[in-house]
């Protein structure tokens, strides 16, 4: 049996495990920004991030040795690795990165950062030192891409996504503007019907395309795949999105740099070239998109038919850019401030002709704070020029209030970004939230052509009415009874439970408010209604455990998880009081926190990294050293499953052991709240254990023994003192051998659980890993959607009962009584009440 506690590195090799790891997301993820921290100090985010991404990309194109990339002699990553430690390591680096820029076409697109600059990366040792330590992370051998990405489940262009929101956070207002929430873009890539696109040669354009994001969000939803075209303006962020383009597998899309609105690169034969699909989230309300542009005689007719947009804001130039680059039949989907609804002068002109053309589909109110460098709220306007003449009406959707706080910023949920696609692409009107309005009502005398959302659609909440007549007069107004009739429908005779008529229009409670949240749990509509979701999660989970069993090495995470997601988002559609998208939330949560992970290990190694454990280490600092090393956590706390954490091994295979350290644990526990309880009545100046304690009023065994041993022998003097300093060291005694024993029984125990991992059979780790890890924890976190629905019910009618429990005349009563009472106290004390 292994010694407990001797393993110092990973126990993978021990425990027979496949060759190469996956990838986990979250250990990607952290191992990159590990890299962020070596150049921190002396660039801000807008500029490290050019040295971590061509990193990043050179890692990545030396570990996949993929046939559309050419790496030189002496160009690879492991060129770069070779030069750690060198004293011209920047120089070299550069020279390098040229090469192999020249000879893939990528000259001034990964060479962007300079490798050798003395201002942002320290002089001589400082330098060397930094570039040795980035290199090093991303030489790390977890950091291995040849073997470990599913294909089309882009783990490295997630990575890439990953690293571009942290750097548009960090970057600052002026600087954070290269990135597209990818929430916000996944929205845009759904509204535009590129599902519906027929083949490769179709065409895909982002005339302000950043990083890229949105761009590849929108392909992504192509089936047949899509030829992407895309402009922007500044040549170091048209880099991040040729390297955005290759690490998605996109090498040969087509991404031009330049000013869009002055000098288009796109155009056939003068003109502009016209494009199937457009997505974009140009600069908000630019004031400086004239310069280089003739806008009395655009050379591209812009603005012909409509009118030159105002000088200092270029949002309705880019928006008739959009316009004029789209085909006949072209869809588009553009993020716009909200200000382009209902400004007037040459904007409400401009907005008068394209609703009067029909090309605007639809219009996304967007929650405020969505975006990197801007606070304000904005929408997404959806063109489609295909039938426009005969387009009768405009849908809207005010989803303002569906986000999440973030940070300092706000973010769209899986939940937010699924409501909004499914109402917006199946045109589904919901009270307060989506209406189809017509365009006659738009152009009426009192809209004018005013797209203000608020006009066409009410999403303020309703106001919780306060009620006088029963602040007067006592009991629960009808009206808000009836406001809890969605949960009437499905309990039908709890509210005669509940509630009693006490006069006309007026309810009151006939049990006590303490008896609110008993009555509701025990009723026997509410335990029906309870099973009866019980049958629907069960059914959901018996239709999927055999499914997720089947998985295997090769499987598509993400393909799996929308398939779950769908299909339990579909079981909980339309089920009185559950707002399904909110179950789908819970499962998308889980997911994102520990689900992904594990099925990038199937993917990776199959169900044979269910047999894997590793020990964990932390970064300490050794006494007169200067550089933090690796050290091993001991003890189960320093174990980590592959797939299978430790506690579920623990739960399912030793019981019984952990049962007896509980209870070990528990009488240690108590020994110890005796000993404190006995220090802290014992302590004052006559204590009977004050005199052995140390300064620092704790009792050690030492000082124990020395006041005993100094009493002597238990006399009719010391009588009291000998007994009490007996009795604690009794305590300390079982303190002691408790401890022992917890550290032996754990010791043992982790043996035992060491020893589990390679037994475990594929069939064993399938039933651990889907039954009791994955699906327990979904089941575990819809139960508390579920119970919320009660607990909303139970606080809403103590909040009631409560708010007019009391009525005004009685209060008078009481303040009446209050104050003859305190009157008679005075007099009592010898003051006299003056009226």
């Amino acid at each position: 049996m292994q010694q407990a506690g001797s393993f110092s590195g990973p126990v993978v090799k021990q425990m027979n495990s496949p060759e190469h790891m996956a990838i986990k997301k979250s250990a990607l993820y952290s191992s990159i920004w590990q890299g962020c921290d070596e150049l921190r100090g002396g660039m801000d985010a807008s500029q490290y991030k050019d040295y971590v991404l061509v990193l990043l990309f050179m890692k990545y194109v030396s570990d996949k040795k993929d046939k559309v990339v050419e790496i030189p002699q002496g160009c690879g990553f492991q060129d770069m690795v070779n030069l750690k430690g060198h004293p011209e390591i920047g120089d070299k680096i550069n020279k390098l990165i040229s090469d192999f820029a020249k000879a893939n076409g990528l000259d001034g697109i990964i060479t962007v950062a300079d490798f050798n600059d003395d201002d942002k990366l320290g002089k001589g040792k400082d330098k060397v030192a930094r570039l040795t330590n980035l290199i090093a992370i991303f030489e790390n051998s977890a950091l291995d891409f040849s073997e470990n990405r599913a294909e089309h489940d882009d783990l490295l262009g997630d990575a890439y996504e990953y690293l571009m929101r942290h750097f548009a956070t960090q970057s600052g207002k002026s600087k954070g503007q290269f990135y597209t929430p990818s929430e916000v873009s996944r929205v845009m890539a759904q509204v535009i019907s590129i599902e519906q696109s027929k083949s490769q040669a179709e065409t895909l354009y982002d005339p302000t395309c950043g990083s890229g994001s949105l761009l590849l969000k929108a392909a992504d939803e192509a089936p047949h795949g899509i030829s992407i075209y895309g402009q922007e303006k500044d040549n170091a962020t048209r880099a991040l999105s040729v390297m955005n383009m290759w690490l998605h597998s996109n090498p040969f899309a087509d991404i031009r740099q330049g000013n869009t609105l002055a000098d288009p690169e796109f155009k056939e034969t003068g003109k502009l070239k016209r494009f199937d699909y457009a997505v974009a989230n140009p600069p908000f309300s630019d004031k400086a998109w004239t310069n280089g542009v003739d806008v009395e005689h655009d050379q591209f007719k812009r603005f012909e038919g409509y009118t030159v947009p105002p000088a200092k804001n270029g949002d309705y130039a880019f928006l008739l850019h959009m316009l004029k680059s789209l085909k006949s039949t072209g869809k588009a989907a553009i993020i716009l401030p909200l200000g382009v609804l209902f400004r007037g002068n040459a904007e409400a002109v401009i907005r008068k002709k394209i609703i009067q053309h029909g090309y605007i589909k639809g219009i996304i109110g967007l929650p405020a704070n969505l975006f990197y460098g801007t606070g304000i709220a904005a929408c997404i306007l959806v063109l489609n020029k295909e039938n426009a003449g005969q387009r009768k009406g405009i849908f809207l959707i005010d989803a303002s209030k569906g986000y999440i706080k973030d940070g300092n910023k706000n973010r769209l949920r899986a939940r937010d970004i699924h409501k909004i696609v499914d109402v917006f692409n199946n045109r589904v009107e919901l009270p307060g939230y989506s209406r189809m309005v017509p365009t006659a009502e738009i152009a009426a005398a009192k809209n004018e052509y005013n797209l203000n959302i608020p006009r066409y659609i009410d999403a303020q909440e309703t106001e919780d009415i306060q009620d006088i007549n029963a602040h007067l007069s006592g009991g629960i107004p009808d009206r808000d009874i009836e406001a809890l009739q969605n949960y009437w429908a499905v309990y039908p005779t709890l509210k005669n439970n509940l509630f009693r008529a006490s006069r006309p229009g007026y309810w009151e409670l006939h049990i006590s408010r303490e008896q609110i949240k008993a009555v509701i749990f025990e009723h026997p509509e509410f335990t029906a209604y309870s099973a009866k979701l019980n049958v629907v999660f069960t059914a959901w989970q018996s239709k999927n455990a055999a499914w997720l069993k089947d998985l295997n090495k090769g499987c598509l995470p993400k393909a799996i998880i929308k398939e779950l997601a769908e299909d339990i988002l579909q079981a909980y559609q339309d089920r009185e009081l559950v707002n399904s998208y909110a179950v789908y939330q819970h499962v998308m949560d889980y997911w994102a926190e520990t689900m992904q992970d594990d099925l990038y290990e199937i993917a990776a190694d199959g169900w044979e990294a269910g047999k894997v454990l590793v020990r964990l280490t932390k970064k300490v600092k050794k006494k007169g050293k200067k550089k933090e090393e690796d050290k091993a956590i001991p003890g189960l706390a320093g174990l980590e499953g592959r797939l299978l954490p430790p506690e579920l091994i623990i739960q399912e295979y030793f019981a019984e052991e952990q049962a007896t350290i509980d209870a070990l644990q528990s009488g240690l526990d108590s020994a110890t709240a005796k000993m404190e309880a006995l220090r802290e009545e014992h302590n004052g100046e006559d204590g009977l254990l004050v005199e052995a304690m140390s300064d620092g009023q704790k009792i050690t065994k030492a000082g124990l023994n020395a006041r005993i041993k100094e009493l002597g022998k238990k006399n009719a003097d010391n009588a009291e003192e000998w007994a009490m300093l007996a009795q604690y060291k009794k305590l300390m005694a079982e303190e002691t051998t408790a401890k022992a024993a917890i550290k032996k029984a754990l010791a043992d125990l982790e043996d035992k659980v060491i020893l589990q991992y390679p037994k475990l059979t594929i069939e064993e780790i399938k039933t651990l890993t889907v039954k009791k890890k994955w699906l327990a924890a979904v089941e575990s976190r819809i139960q508390t959607e579920l119970e919320a629905i009660s607990h909303r019910l139970t606080e809403r009618i103590k909040e009631l009962a409560e708010r007019y429990a009391t009525p005004l005349p009685e209060l008078v009563d009481n303040v009446v009584a209050l104050a003859a009472n305190v009157e008679g106290h005075l007099e009592r004390m010898g003051y006299r009440w003056k009226k």
